[in-house]
């Protein structure tokens, strides 16, 4: 079968083609780097690659990279440069459109995402030329791009995947792929009846070097008819248990907390936060601000009850203060995370 799928994939080129679907990153709070996708290409269809593998690049604490479509070496290390030299996402793009190695950026697809101080950047480009479906998905934090896709539908699906799962950035780049995990998703593999020929998923930790990243899972091929989404799933499964510490959602606070002691639950919340104090003690004021120090609500006017909830749904993701005056005493503050 795989040969088949070859005729297929070389007929069109005159060059190596590298057609994907993918997405990259970035985590607000701990500051992780994601990277992830499949292709309907392997370590024996294009011999001396590691298959989709090769459009990765993850630099941690910085950002992540995609270069896809024709992909070539020498536009993926001028990407690189450019986010070394700090510029953001749409920035390299632009450069690398003006740049292109071959003169040719409407035959490229890109996907780039920077952690740029907990205020993340994403952008993509596809170009005209790049074979059909293409399309990509530019999100707050993310960037989800694909070319020779089956349709659009595979790229909403790997961005409800990754919006919709709780946990670390592993599982929800996980579950990104599973949304794509659809027989002819590269649809020059439907006649294998799988979604791709190999996949991968790397997530780096700021602290990681760029050459041991936390997280690096690469399947390089599978057998003929293996779904190397599941093989990479299974792979992950195994991972996330031989490393827990690796892949744990951010502290919760208990619910009632030792005696005159505050806490603040659920932490990361997502609509609904809590104040509680393990004392009998009365909130004079409440006051959650962003990571800047910009205040962005005030509880305050009668005394606020032990308990207090607050609403906190249409909040964006990321890293928040909480103060909170108590009984008159010195502020008592805190971090909070919201995640939805």
């Amino acid at each position: 079968m795989k040969s088949l799928i070859f005729a297929l994939a070389v007929l069109p080129f005159l060059s190596f083609g590298q057609h994907t679907f993918s997405i990259v990153a970035v985590d607000s709070v701990t500051g992780e780097i994601g990277s992830a996708g499949a292709t309907c290409g392997d370590s024996i269809i294009w011999p001396g690659t590691p298959g989709a593998y090769i459009i990765s690049d993850v630099i941690p604490g910085v950002g992540a990279i995609h270069t896809q479509s024709y992909y070539h070496e020498t536009n993926q290390k001028n990407a690189n440069n450019r986010m070394d030299l700090g510029d953001s996402p749409s920035e390299i793009i632009k450069w690398l459109e003006e740049n292109d190695y071959g003169n040719s950026p409407n035959i490229r697809q890109y996907g780039i995402v920077d952690y740029n101080d907990g205020s993340p950047r994403a952008a993509a480009y596809t170009g005209s030329d790049c074979m059909d479906y293409k399309n990509h998905i530019v999100g707050p934090n993310y960037s989800i791009q694909g070319n020779i896709l089956l349709g659009q539908h595979i790229l909403d699906s790997m961005e409800s995947g990754f919006n919709k799962t709780e946990g670390c950035l592993s599982d929800k780049l996980m579950s990104a792929m599973q949304g794509a995990n659809v027989v002819g998703a590269d649809s020059r593999c439907k006649p294998e009846g799988t979604s791709s020929l190999s996949a991968f998923l790397r997530v780096a930790k700021s602290t990681d070097a760029e050459n041991k990243l936390t997280l690096d899972i690469n399947i390089a091929g599978t057998d003929d008819g293996v779904e190397p989404i599941d093989v990479l799933q299974s792979k992950y499964d195994a991972w996330k248990t031989s490393n827990k510490n690796d892949c744990l959602p951010l502290t919760v606070p208990p619910v009632e907390p030792p005696n005159d002691e505050i806490g603040v639950y659920p932490n990361p919340a997502n609509n609904t936060l809590y104040v509680m104090s393990g004392g009998i003690k009365e909130f004079n004021e409440i006051r959650l601000m962003n990571s800047f120090g910009q205040t962005i609500m005030v509880l305050s006017g009668e005394m606020i009850k032990n308990g207090h909830s607050i609403d906190v749904g249409h909040l964006p993701n990321g890293l928040y203060l909480i103060n909170i005056e108590v009984d008159g005493e010195e502020d008592w503050v805190s971090k909070v995370v919201i995640r939805h």
